[in-house]
């Protein structure tokens, strides 16, 4: 079974691996149930979820409603004003079909202009901490994507004292000084505040640039089990953080057979002449 660790302050041990629910966005209902089959294999007890993730809220409904209490539940708002955020929560309270979230994230606060409408009064910021005041929501979170997202998550946990951040975490990422001067300040707030780090993008090989799509992912991912390994072994070394399942189904198997059989970090040789070979590059730059 794959590691637990405590999701930050929270009080829930999460297994190290989540499951990312962007690759049930056009999923059959079906093949949602099959993927739950998957998780229930490996023990996986995190779930991510995000309002705009097309079918995805409705695909796990059915989930809690037989498994209640077996998934600490995530989900995200992509509005930024306090009217839009409040109708979006109780909407996905409705959609999932449960009466309270775990944890409610700001997704993708990176644009400096939604970051600042968002932190200010009437944002939505003001609308999770009235849902959590209401019970609706236990925690809050802040999510994003790109090269200075790990900067923005510095400025806006000085700004709110959010619970957990989401941000990208891999080798070819960490090459990146600014990156990775910025995730490692951010790396050291966050384990002073025992605010939770869940990190994606762990098995991204490059964009598609005009390759054919195979894959659900916008990005193209590794694909043998061996270069999956390392990808999610050279994360899961970093003590303390979560590595989010990518946004298709089919590597869904692949990458907990990877969490599942973690033990150590490969080397950086070996993470070197991944790149190289597989000419691997940055998503975000």
């Amino acid at each position: 079974m794959i590691a637990k660790q405590p999701f930050g302050r929270t009080g829930h041990e999460s297994t190290r691996a989540v499951f990312g629910a962007a690759s049930l966005s056009k999923a059959t209902q079906e093949a949602a149930d099959q993927a739950l089959e998957t998780l229930l294999r490996y023990g996986i007890n995190h779930i991510d979820v995000a309002a705009s993730y097309g079918d995805a809220e409705l695909r796990i409904a059915p989930w809690f409603r037989q498994y209640p209490s077996n998934f600490f539940l995530a989900t995200k708002t992509d509005k930024r004003t306090y009217d839009d955020a409040k109708r979006q929560i109780h909407s996905s309270l409705e959609r999932i079909g449960v009466e309270r979230l775990d944890l409610i994230q700001l997704h993708n606060l990176a644009d400096p202009i939604e970051w600042d409408i968002a932190l200010s009064p009437k944002g939505v910021l003001d609308a999770c901490i009235e849902a959590r005041e209401q019970g609706l929501v236990r925690f809050i979170g802040v999510t994003g994507h790109g090269s200075q997202i790990a900067a923005t998550h510095i400025r806006s946990l000085e700004r709110f004292d959010f619970d957990s951040v989401l941000l990208p975490y891999s080798h070819i990422m960490m090459q990146d000084p600014h990156y990775a001067s910025n995730f490692e300040r951010l790396s050291e707030i966050c384990h002073g505040r025992n605010v939770a780090m869940l990190t994606i993008k762990s098995i991204a090989r490059r964009h598609w640039w005009g390759r054919e799509h195979n894959r659900t992912t916008w990005y193209e991912p590794f694909e043998n089990q061996a270069d999956i390994d390392a990808a999610v072994h050279w994360v899961l070394a970093r003590p303390g953080i979560f590595l989010a399942t990518p946004g298709d189904l089919s590597l869904l198997p692949r990458v907990l057979e990877a969490a599942n059989k973690f033990e150590a970090s490969p080397s950086e040789e070996t993470m070197r002449k991944q790149e190289e070979s597989l000419e691997v590059s940055p998503l975000f730059v």
